[in-house]
C-alpha cells in the first residue's frame, strides 16, 4: 500500500493507543497526512493513567513514511474540535478520511454488574466517550469532508452488526455503546451518500493492544505465552491488522459499494489481500462462531 494515499489528509480521532495508534501508523505507511488527536500527551496523562500519548502516534506515522500531526483535544469539547477541524481546513484545505475511534472506558465498566448495580455515573460516562465523542466530531468534521468527493468515515466498534445483534456484549453500558456506534455509521451513510461519501462501521477481532497485552502480562514479542492461559488468544491480531484495513478502504477508488455497512478487518484482509504483521489473515468473528463458542479446542487451522 506505500504511496497509495500519498496526498490525502486524515483525521484518527482517538489514536493514543490500540487500534487508533495502529490505524495512523499504517495510513503512514500509504504516505497519508495523518492528525492524531487524543488527550495523552507527554506532558499530561488522561484518566486513563497511561504512557502512551499522541506524539509518540505521530512519530510513528512520520517514520512509516507518512506526516503526522499530534493534536490534543478532548472529543467531548465542541469547541476543541472544532477548532481541530479549522486547523486542518486552514493548512490543508480538504479531509479525506476520519476515522471516529475515541472510546477510553476501559476503566469504566463492570464485567459482571447488571445495570441497576453497575455504577450510574461511570456507566453514563462510557456513554458520552464512547457515543457522544463520536457525534461531535462528525458534526464538525462532516462539512469539510463532504468539500470533495470520495470522502470517507469509518467508525470504530468491537463486533459486527450481525455478531452484535444476537450476543449480549458484556454489560448493558458496554453493549449499548457499541451497538449504538455501528448504527451511528449506518446513518452517517444514508446523509453522505449525496455528497459522494461513503460510511462505514469498522471492528478489529482479538485485538492485542498494549491494555490486551497488559491484562495478560505479556508483550507483543511474547504474546504466544498467553496461550497456556487463553488457548483461544492463538486468534489475536495487531493494531496493524485494522490499520492496513482501513488503508485499504480509503485507498479503494469503489469504498462506497461498502456504504452503511459493518465490517471486520478479518472479512476485509479476505477482500483486499492484506496480512497481519506475521504475513497471516486472522478471521476472529469466524472463529470465535464457529470454534470458540461451539466448545471446540483452540484450533487457527483455516482462520488464520
Amino acid at each position: 500500500m506505500t504511496h497509495t494515499l500519498e496526498g490525502k489528509t486524515a483525521l484518527v480521532a482517538g489514536a493514543t493507543r490500540g487500534a487508533g495508534r495502529g490505524i495512523a501508523e499504517q495510513l503512514g505507511a500509504a504516505g497519508a497526512t495523518v492528525y492524531v488527536t487524543g488527550r495523552s500527551t507527554r506532558a499530561h496523562r488522561s484518566e486513563m493513567d497511561r504512557t502512551e500519548n499522541i506524539e509518540d502516534t505521530a512519530d510513528l506515522v512520520t517514520a512509516a513514511g507518512g506526516h503526522g500531526v499530534p493534536v490534543q483535544v478532548d472529543h467531548l469539547d465542541p469547541a476543541q474540535v472544532r477548532a481541530l477541524v479549522e486547523r486542518i481546513d486552514r493548512e490543508h484545505g480538504r479531509l479525506d478520511l476520519l476515522v471516529n475511534n475515541i472510546w477510553g472506558g476501559e476503566l469504566l465498566f463492570s464485567w459482571d454488574d447488571t445495570l441497576w448495580e453497575h455504577d450510574l455515573d461511570k456507566g453514563l460516562r462510557i456513554l458520552r466517550l464512547a457515543i457522544d465523542t463520536h457525534i461531535i466530531t462528525s458534526h464538525h468534521a462532516l462539512p469539510l469532508l463532504i468539500k470533495n468527493p470520495g470522502g470517507l468515515v469509518v467508525e470504530m466498534t468491537d463486533g459486527t452488526a450481525e455478531y452484535n445483534a444476537d450476543h449480549y456484549r458484556t454489560s448493558f453500558f458496554y453493549d449499548l455503546a457499541k451497538t449504538s456506534v455501528i448504527r451511528m455509521a449506518y446513518a452517517q451513510a444514508q446523509e453522505l451518500a449525496p455528497h459522494g461519501a461513503t460510511a462505514v462501521a469498522l471492528t478489529p477481532g482479538w485485538m492485542r493492544s498494549e491494555i490486551m497485552l497488559d491484562t495478560f502480562g505479556v508483550t507483543e514479542e511474547s504474546w504466544r505465552d498467553a496461550l497456556e492461559r487463553e488457548p483461544h488468544f492463538a486468534i489475536s491480531e495487531t493494531p496493524a491488522y485494522t490499520g492496513r484495513a482501513v488503508a485499504a478502504l480509503a485507498a479503494d477508488p469503489d469504498v462506497h459499494r461498502w456504504n452503511g455497512q459493518s465490517l471486520s478487518s478479518g472479512g476485509l484482509a479476505q477482500v483486499y489481500g492484506f496480512t497481519d504483521l506475521d504475513g497471516s489473515r486472522p478471521d476472529a468473528w469466524r472463529y470465535l462462531v464457529e470454534v470458540q463458542e461451539t466448545g471446540k479446542p483452540a484450533d487457527t487451522t483455516g482462520y488464520r
